[in-house]
């Protein structure tokens, strides 16, 4: 259910109606908008009854959720969500550029990769730390080394650092390195690693599973908010299908269907979409149009000897590039 505060609703009136929810032994998650403040109720095996918020001063209305994941709906929020990554936005309307390589290999390499993603205007350098890695004995990370180098990047270039976090273990160590924690499609259903990122309340951008429908994703998510972390970007970086052309299906459908079931906004990853250097640029500057949020690219200074990923991975030449077509078309979307 979903509590409507009557426009202008006193601060002790929002209170008391939090307050009475407890009482049910559910849990209120409060919701500003623009104009009137909501309350989400979670906790509930069954349907919640409207009677027992009515009576209370500064209750408009209460709306039924008929979403399974509702506080990410907009049922719940209409507005978009505006994740601010320390004073960088994503969600606003812009198309946030989310560059790096897949894995930290080097203090050099990661500082002349994030110099070009600077210069290009993006304000989000990606790199990994700790890799997962389906083969144990490919690359997995330089580990803390790499969180190391990723601290020395945002205080060189004013960069906000995303770096995935594996496993709860690690959280900390990531956590106080990296501005965005990303949880990777292998561990999107991961649920106490998805509780912990909660409670930790620091941006998190979720990856879809390989495998995973829309609404399990959005599922994911929902656990995420539960626990009071609603800064939450979500990502599309395809789905394993019966295709072998290329490493995933990329899923540019999904932008839509996602930005229309729920308020969070969502960037995509065309280097894990489609795992071919060529084919990145175009599912990009398509993903921009679509309506992404953001739009998330390997490059190496040698993607040729790169320790993973190499085959999606841009040269310095082909990311600056598209760091234009994408900003001309951010541009023209905002127009339209």
């Amino acid at each position: 259910m979903l509590i409507l505060m009557a426009q202008g609703a006193k601060r002790e009136e929002i209170e008391r109606v939090c307050q009475r929810v407890r009482e049910l032994g559910l849990v209120p998650h409060e919701i500003p908008g623009s104009m009137r403040t909501a309350i989400g109720i979670t906790g509930n095996q069954g349907p919640v009854h409207a009677e027992a918020f009515l009576h209370l001063p500064g209750v408009n209305e209460c709306v039924p959720v008929s979403k399974p994941y509702k506080l990410v709906s907009r049922e719940v929020k209409p507005e978009a969500t505006v994740v601010d990554v320390n004073g960088q936005k994503i969600g606003d309307g812009s198309c946030a550029m989310i560059a790096g390589p897949c894995s930290v290999e080097s203090r050099e390499m990661a500082m002349r990769t994030a110099e070009v993603v600077a210069n290009s205007g993006a304000k989000f350098f990606r790199g990994g730390a700790f890799k997962p890695r389906t083969s144990p004995y490919a690359f997995r990370g330089l580990k803390q080394e790499g969180l190391d180098i990723l601290v020395e990047v945002r205080r060189h270039f004013d960069l906000r650092i995303v770096t995935e976090v594996m496993d709860t273990e690690t959280l900390p160590a990531v956590a106080e390195a990296a501005d965005v924690l990303q949880i990777g499609a292998r561990n999107m259903q991961n649920f106490s690693l998805l509780e912990a990122a909660g409670r930790l309340r620091k941006p998190v951008l979720l990856k879809r599973a390989m495998s995973a429908t829309i609404q399990e994703l959005l599922m994911a998510a929902e656990y995420l908010l539960s626990l009071g972390n609603y800064n939450v970007i979500l990502c599309e970086r395809g789905i394993r299908t019966f295709e072998t052309m290329t490493r995933n299906t990329f899923d540019i459908a999904a932008l839509a269907m996602i930005k229309h079931h729920t308020h969070l906004p969502v960037i995509a990853d065309p280097s894990h979409g489609v795992g071919i250097d060529w084919a990145v640029p175009p599912m990009a500057r398509a993903a921009t149009v679509a309506g992404a949020d953001g739009i998330m690219i390997e490059v190496h200074p040698d993607p040729e000897r790169a320790l993973s990923d190499g085959q999606q991975s841009l040269t310095f030449e082909e990311y600056a590039k598209l760091a234009g077509d994408v900003a001309e078309l951010a541009a023209w979307r905002r127009q339209r």
